[in-house]
């Protein structure tokens, strides 16, 4: 680099011949030099600056963004390295056979905690015991302080309690949102939607999976994705399923019942509109099974699946028409119904030790509910086509419907099948089933003799099953039904319009000695209706009911079952569009009129 001297001799020279001072042109020099150098010094400055404030800009920038993506990302549950399937929350709704909703999804929030991110576990602890009493807040300081990095606290909360926890301030309390099911009608169908849990869990979302009923039944169908959310339409009818349970919960506690069940099931398609057992429950807020005495007590047990019964005199008419259908009888044929009578070392006896006579038609042996009168019907059936019958109907086998609690409610059925055996099942002792293998059995009747398969899935068709009996037959058996509305057991059944038919049954429960107690009974009517043309059947079962009005207790169905049964036909048959059948008076009893 050349640089510019101080003192240039020809500059000197000519100041020395002006006569000025040549010292002033180096002072000069000087500052221009020095001048020079401060600006070349302030251009690097100004350029270091640059790049250092370009670094500081990048790296905050970096810095503030990271920040922001932690702050708007919920923290995710410590979980292991391995690849997991991902939750899927999404559930379809459920819906009556009207697209009424029964199930469906609601958008709530979970509440936990990281305790290392917390200001004052004290205080939080006994704060949440406030919202949620449920809640110790000893043990959950415990819990926030022991050193763990995370903790679920509740895992649904309703608004007004996540307003209130968020008012408590505290950084280390975190909200996760969740799917939760809702039941908006409460313990309406509730034992045939059963309710739903939680499974896998993430602080963003749940998984929604079945515990019980249709729920879990069709647990896949409802969570599949390729349904796309498309609602599970059933073929329960809501309204028609709120008028049976009214009744029926009227029904219970005005006959002393211990439970309930009732079921109303169309003949042909075998859709079950409406099916009640009582005690009910909220599945919103599922109770925990009893973990001790009897299952049937909980109100989780569902009477009319679950509940095998001895199901008494419903049972005569199986007889009666397995005999009809193999042309051993006709509806007017005299049997032997002499009671009572010796078998062996046993006695069979008629309700209240009666005897009918010595003879009664095939149709007063219905009619007046004879037990001598079936067993020798039976009798003359036998053994072997005796349990082959029943077999037809089903009552070897659990019923095929979409319940879980199904498989599981297999009938008691006879290892043997010897005479006093054929004798006691033919007026339903010695055998057991459940209300809903009977109501399937009935439906054979009513619809000319095809078995049917029960279903709460709506869109059902005329079922062609396997023909049990002759249409013959299923017509002398429903004619036979009716008689014992219009003048046997059953009359406070007679609804006026409706032609109702139908069966009573008397059954007392086993005691633990091996013997029957008769204070405590089954009760069940069987019923179809109209007569002249069936449509629907109708089954109500009563646990241990009995009718106080009189001057002593009465137990039997025609007091309990029936006038139940009575009182839900009567309300449901107009909500089914039935019409009712005006019925003319006999010509007797016409009065002539002058106008």
């Amino acid at each position: 680099m050349i640089r510019t001297p101080l003192r240039p001799l020809a500059r000197i020279l000519s100041a020395r011949q002006k006569g000025e001072n040549p010292d002033t042109i180096e002072r000069e020099n000087l500052r221009l030099r020095h001048e020079e150098i401060r600006d070349k010094s302030r251009a690097r400055a100004e350029v270091r600056l640059l790049f250092l404030s370009m670094g500081f800009l990048a790296a905050f920038l970096t810095i503030g963004t990271r920040m922001g993506m932690l702050a708007a990302t919920e923290p995710a549950e410590p979980r292991s390295a391995a690849a997991g399937a991902q939750i899927l929350a999404t559930r379809a709704d459920i819906t009556d056979r009207n697209g009424r909703i029964l199930a469906t999804n609601m958008q709530t929030y979970a509440l936990y905690a990281q305790p290392r991110d917390m200001v004052d576990p004290g205080r939080v602890a006994r704060e949440l015991a406030r919202i949620f009493p449920e809640i110790d807040p000893i043990a959950l300081e415990r819990r926030l302080t022991d050193g763990r990095t995370f903790l679920w606290i509740r895992r649904v909360m309703s608004p007004e309690q996540m307003q209130r926890v968020h008012e408590i301030g505290d950084p280390g309390l975190l909200f996760g949102p969740r799917e939760m099911r809702l039941y908006p009608n409460g313990t309406l169908a509730a034992h045939v939607l059963g309710g739903a849990s939680f499974g896998a869990e993430g602080v963003s979302s749940a998984e929604v999976i079945g515990t019980a009923g249709i729920e879990k039944a069709l647990d896949a169908r409802l969570r599949d994705p390729a349904q796309a959310g498309a609602p599970l339409q059933l073929s329960i009818d809501l309204t028609l399923q709120a008028a049976v349970e009214e009744i029926l919960g009227t029904g219970k506690t005005m006959l002393n019942a211990k439970g309930a069940a009732a079921i109303l099931m169309d003949v042909k398609t075998g859709e079950i509109l409406s099916l009640a057992s009582l005690p009910a429950f909220d599945p919103n807020d599922r109770p925990n099974p009893l973990v001790k005495g009897d299952p049937g007590d909980s109100p989780l047990f569902n009477r009319a699946v679950q509940g095998v019964y001895e199901l008494g005199s419903t049972f005569k008419i199986f007889t009666v028409a397995n005999a009809l259908n193999l042309g051993l009888l006709e509806p007017e044929t005299m049997v032997d119904a002499n009671a009572p009578r010796k078998w062996g070392r046993f006695t069979i006896r008629e309700f209240q030790n009666k005897n009918y006579g010595p003879l009664l038609s095939v149709n007063d042996v219905i009619a007046k509910s004879s037990n001598v009168g079936t067993a020798n019907i039976a009798l003359m059936v036998g053994a072997e086509r005796q349990a082959a019958f029943f077999q037809s109907l089903g009552f070897f086998e659990p019923t095929q419907l979409e319940l879980v609690e199904a498989p599981g409610a297999r009938p008691i059925v006879p290892r043997k099948w010897p005479d006093i055996t054929t004798i006691t099942t033919s007026y339903g002792h010695g055998i057991s089933a459940s209300p809903m293998h009977l109501a399937v059995a009935y439906a054979a009747i009513a619809n000319g003799g095809v078995k049917v398969t029960p279903t709460l899935l709506h869109g059902g068709v005329p079922q062609n099953g396997p023909r049990v009996m002759s249409e013959e037959t299923a017509l002398a058996s429903v004619r036979m039904l009716r008689s014992v509305v219009e003048s046997g057991t059953a009359t406070l059944a007679d609804v006026p319009g409706y032609q109702v038919a139908g069966k009573t049954g008397t059954a007392e429960k086993p005691n633990a000695q091996g013997g029957y107690d008769e204070d405590k009974v089954v009760n069940t009517f069987a019923s179809l209706f109209p007569a002249d043309d069936p449509r629907y059947v109708l089954v109500v079962t009563l646990d241990e009911p009995v009718e106080t009005s009189g001057s002593e207790p009465r137990r039997t169905a025609g007091w309990t079952a029936v006038p139940v049964a009575g009182e839900i036909i009567r309300r449901v048959a107009p909500l089914m569009g039935l019409r009712p059948v005006v019925e003319p008076p006999p010509v007797d009893e016409l009065t002539a009129v002058s106008n």
